[in-house]
């Protein structure tokens, strides 16, 4: 299997980017999951299409805009009723919803192609990501697992908390090496780690 080539190109640089403290309190990351999927339901069918999806992911969803789960390999999380987005470190998960999830039920659209995955870890992750969106990213607001679909200027971005101090973003892949650049410049404050 050929590697894809990621979307970031030259804006990815490895190293420590310590702030005038000379602390980096960040880590920025791409994941490249294998699977980046969209599943929308048709009205009246969002629960037989949240079962769909556990009984391929093993993830437990309830309907809604922002209902989550984070499983080790894989995450889901609704962005708006009856819409869900399902990510899985393996190739071939929208064959495999595609296969359990029939035309009266709804759609399955794979995204894996169309969508890069960043990653914010550490204590400040929610504080710079506070630069960007007009959300509350405290755990009491956006617990683990759940999930908000939001955009900053015109990059549409799908965001997930996958750990206590961690958050998975999900921006079309046109779009992803202007919005890593400006991740960067807003983790400068905090001194950030690219790898």
């Amino acid at each position: 299997m050929v590697e894809p080539v990621s979307p970031l190109g030259a804006a990815w640089k490895p190293g420590a980017y310590p702030n005038t403290a000379g602390e980096t309190g960040l880590v920025l990351s791409e994941t490249r999951p294998g699977s980046i999927v969209q599943a929308a339901a048709w009205p009246g069918r969002e629960k037989t299409l949240i079962d769909a999806i556990k009984s391929v992911t093993g993830l437990a969803l309830a309907d809604g805009a922002g209902a989550g789960q984070v499983d080790g390999a894989k995450a889901a999380f609704g962005f708006a009723p009856g819409k869900f987005l399902a990510i899985d470190q393996k190739e071939g998960l929208a064959a495999a919803l595609g296969a359990v999830i029939d035309v009266d039920t709804g759609t399955v659209t794979d995204l894996s192609h169309g969508r890069t995955a960043l990653r914010l870890a550490g204590p400040k992750a929610d504080w710079v990501l506070a630069k960007f969106f007009a959300l509350d990213f405290s755990q009491t607001t956006f617990p683990l697992g759940a999930g908000r679909a939001t955009s900053h200027h015109d990059i549409f971005a799908q965001i997930q908390r996958s750990g206590a101090e961690q958050f998975d973003l999900y921006v079309f892949r046109s779009f992803a090496r202007a919005f890593w650049t400006a991740l960067c410049h807003a983790s400068e404050e905090t001194g950030y780690t690219v790898g």
